[in-house]
């Protein structure tokens, strides 16, 4: 059977759906882990803090469903990077759900006793949950933009070599380090956003928005040194020859080699894909001007551009690379190598054509219906509120 779109084709839609999915999941659950990162410096008393709990505990749990499109997403699309990726930062990802448990059992359990102590400590076990998905989530990225250490042989089975069998700790190097400061940093940004948009006026809300400006600011000055760091640290990857973009899955056919600088090629054979790093700059800037005046609809579209320019500019530099190997040149995963079938990709177009709006339409109702801001007063007076 003939499908009207060919394979080539059906790969580049997966890859800016999975694109969009990733960066759904970024926009939404990303400021409820900048707000609980900021829980603990905010808000001061019981009551602000209430508050400043109860502007995302309504919403996460339809924000996750971002998380688990995007998982979904890959594993269908590209078994072999699900495979690849999953597997080798193992320990990674559990912390990372670790971490992220911790925020719906915060919710649940933080006022359910008065103790000070109980509920202290409750909001650093919320401050976790925001702040080191925030750090791993940019330190898996950074690891792999430098090259993950991993090899397929003849019968598509994975090894990983050293450093990456080094554990949790071989994954942190300056590099990726910058990488988890800058995600931190963004997230953070965007949290203080949303607690903009959210808090009734008050101490807690004009304490977001410095913590906020000052986010805004190291966000810039982290992805400015992030480009510096690609352009002349060395690291990069480049595909050699030709490649068979219609051709079926077979990710040990194609050579991918360390190349310096490689990663901002794509930059100067189609310069509209600049767009993305500009956002990445104007976004915080933006958003930076928006808490500055008092412009909250200004100040959280500046963190959610600054949020989907930075996402961008990750894809665009290694498109079309997705999980590069820096062990052996013939174990890159690309978006031509290490696809589903194409009649895999065109089935799950046509599920995704349905459903993904109705996603849309839903997360849509759940917010208008939601919408207004949340102070002091409300916490004490509403039973039904955390």
């Amino acid at each position: 059977m003939e499908l009207p779109l060919d394979y080539m084709t059906l790969r580049t839609i997966w890859w800016l759906l999975v694109g969009v999915l990733l960066a759904g999941f970024a926009l939404t659950d990303g400021f409820d882990m900048g707000v609980t990162a900021l829980l603990p410096f905010v808000a001061r008393t019981d009551q602000e803090r209430r508050a400043v709990i109860n502007t995302v505990s309504a919403t996460w749990e339809g924000n996750q469903v971002w998380f688990i499109l995007g998982g979904g997403a890959i594993f269908a699309a590209w078994p072999f990077v699900y495979a690849a990726s999953f597997s080798g930062f193992y320990l990674a990802m559990f912390l990372v759900l670790m971490a992220m448990i911790l925020r719906p059992v915060g919710f649940k359990y933080r006022s359910k006793r008065p103790g000070k102590a109980w509920r202290r400590n409750w909001d650093w076990a919320l401050f976790t949950g925001g702040f080191v998905p925030a750090l791993v989530f940019g330190v898996a990225v950074g690891n792999v933009l430098q090259g993950v250490s991993f090899s397929l042989d003849s019968d598509l089975r994975i090894s990983y070599h050293a450093p990456f069998l080094g554990g949790l700790w071989a994954l942190f190097t300056p590099f990726t380090l910058l990488c988890g400061l800058t995600s931190v940093a963004m997230l953070v940004l965007h949290g203080a956003g949303w607690l903009a948009l959210k808090l009734e006026r008050g101490e807690a809300r004009d304490r977001a928005m410095n913590y906020g400006f000052v986010a805004g600011g190291l966000l810039i000055v982290l992805f400015a040194i992030g480009y510096v760091f690609v352009r002349f640290s060395g690291i990069g990857f480049a595909v050699l020859g030709d490649v068979a973009t219609n051709g079926p899955s077979n990710p040990t056919r194609d050579e991918v080699v360390p190349m310096a600088g490689a990663w901002l090629a794509n930059y100067g054979k189609h310069p509209w894909m600049l767009v993305a790093p500009v956002l990445g700059f104007v976004g915080p800037v933006l958003a930076m001007i928006g808490l500055k005046l008092r412009q909250h609809i200004v100040a959280f579209g500046g963190s959610s551009l600054a949020v989907l320019g930075i996402i961008g500019t990750v894809g665009f530099s290694m498109f079309p690379i997705i999980l590069p190997s820096n062990a052996d040149i013939h174990s890159s995963l690309l978006v031509w190598n290490a696809s589903s079938s194409q009649l895999t990709l065109f089935i799950m177009l046509l599920v995704t054509v349905v459903f993904l709006p109705l996603i849309l339409f839903y997360t849509s109702w759940v917010y208008k219906v939601l919408f207004g801001r949340i102070g002091t007063g409300q916490v004490a007076s509403n039973p039904d509120m955390y």
